[in-house]
């Protein structure tokens, strides 16, 4: 799996927003490390500094001093819609006789091919495959014939999928989150000014303290001199779905999304994964770090006697293993990523608790490199059911023909990895974690059904893709 993107927009009263832009991407760059970008507004023309790269990378001193104004938005991005070049790195810019944009996506659009078609036929030019240059030309011509609000309402009306969106038109900063939630976007204060951001730990960063979460559907504006915002609430839906997979993995521990704290939901879902399948064992020990705050609650909850430990060692500096080119690859990375701390596990039973298994290499490696440490038996816990399906929604993960559960049962991966026991957690058990009901999560990955109108992929409800060439919005 690859992260999603990362959003941030800032509006204060006098200051210069490319620092505490470039500070908020620092604290999204878990959320993508293979582009950067700032647009900033100054009440009179806009400035872009756009790479790929890390965001320490992308930037320095003279870039920075070059971003004028009090305005602006910034973007980290992993590509998973479009290619992995500059034409698709982001914010997205352009100009256009109503002023000029400037567009920060997370997510994933469904509709963008018939979209783009049909702007294309209308005359709008693309420099890039991606969708979140669509939106910005739908937007774009919107404003031509409607305030910044109704505007906004009609290309909502037409796009079909996953977006959390930071805009700039000319100065002015707006964020926009999907009717279904199902990206996270939350809004903060600072002391000169307010900010939206992906997770709350941008706004930490900045000493701001988090408002609130922006609804599902809602349009949110930052006042151009940093001393307010206005919200609309522009589309309401039955049921929303929030993506489980950030509580589980991809944000930050320290964030707060949905009113949830994440380090504490990973902890609540470690302690009903030891409800549902825990094994007494010498050692509980996390794999680093995804699954360490799963493993913290799950030793929580076991017997007195139960030892919390850490037991594999990890290296900083390796990349993913599962994006590796090659299985001999992968597996040399998971040695070169993980090594186990002998006096932890020698002669020990150790319980290994992670938060998925997608190909099952990691998996499968660790377990024998276990065994080869001394472990007299090693069995496996996982912070979330198995992932049988692809993402759809802005989650680069495998195919059904890599995912080691899509075509096994327990059972065969247990054998697969070579563990002595292995179990996952429940739907169920995620939804009372979440405080939700399941109707209001997207499971897409774990239950191979949709909360969008996926070409050949069954739906979790009734869902009525938007007709391109008209518009549902009210007049």
């Amino acid at each position: 799996m690859h992260e999603k993107c990362g959003v941030v927009g800032i509006s204060t009263t006098d200051r210069d927003v490319a620092r505490p832009l470039y500070y908020s991407l620092y604290a999204l760059q878990h959320r993508g490390q293979e582009s950067a970008g700032i647009v900033t507004h100054d009440g009179f023309q806009q400035y872009e500094h756009v790479e790929m790269g890390l965001v320490g990378d992308v930037f320095d001193e003279d870039d920075l001093d070059s971003l004028n104004g009090s305005n602006g938005i910034g973007h980290v991005r992993y590509p998973t819609s479009g290619s992995v070049n500059n034409c698709c790195a982001q914010p997205f810019s352009v100009s256009f006789k109503s002023g000029s944009l400037g567009l920060a996506h997370n997510g994933n659009l469904i509709n963008t091919d018939e979209i783009r078609e049909e702007l294309a036929g209308l005359g709008h030019a693309f420099t890039s495959d991606g969708d979140t240059e669509v939106i910005a030309h739908d937007l774009a011509r919107n404003l031509l014939e409607e305030d910044l609000v109704r505007a906004v309402k009609r290309t909502m009306s037409r796009i079909h999928g996953s977006y959390s969106l930071t805009i700039t038109h000319d100065e002015t900063v707006l964020g926009v989150r999907d009717p279904q939630g199902n990206r996270p976007l939350c809004i903060g204060e600072l002391d000169d000014g307010y900010v939206l951001a992906s997770e709350s730990a941008a706004i930490d960063t900045l000493d701001g303290e988090l408002v609130r979460d922006v609804r599902p559907g809602e349009l949110v504006v930052l006042h151009d001199d940093g001393t307010g915002f206005d919200t609309y609430q522009l589309v309401e839906t039955e049921n929303t779905a929030n993506c489980f997979f950030e509580h589980v993995y991809f944000a930050r521990p320290d964030s707060v999304i949905d009113d949830e704290l994440v380090y504490e939901v990973r902890r609540d879902l470690g302690r009903a994964l030891w409800e549902e399948s825990g094994i007494e064992t010498d050692v509980v020990m996390p794999v680093p770090d995804s699954g360490r705050a799963f493993a913290s609650g799950y030793a929580d909850a076991a017997p007195e006697g139960v030892e919390f430990a850490e037991g594999l060692m990890k290296n900083r500096y390796v990349g993913r293993t599962f994006i590796m080119p090659t299985q001999d690859e992968r597996e040399r990375a998971v040695r070169l990523k993980l090594n186990p701390i002998k006096s932890t596990v020698e002669g020990k039973t150790v319980t290994v608790i992670d938060d998925s298994i997608v190909r099952g290499t990691t998996s499968s490696q660790l377990v024998e490199l276990l065994y080869e440490a001394g472990a007299e038996e090693v069995h496996v816990r996982i912070g979330a059911p198995p992932i049988i399906a692809p993402c759809y929604m802005g989650i680069d993960m495998a195919s059904r023909e890599e995912l080691i559960a899509a075509d096994r049962s327990v059972e065969e991966i247990r054998e697969e990895i070579r563990a002595d026991s292995l179990s996952y957690l429940s739907i169920e058990a995620i939804a009372e974690s979440l405080g939700k009901s399941d109707s209001d999560l997207c499971l897409g990955c774990v239950t191979g059904e949709y909360p969008y109108d996926i070409e050949g992929e069954e739906t979790d409800r009734e869902v009525q893709r938007p007709a391109v060439g008209h518009s549902s919005a009210d007049d």
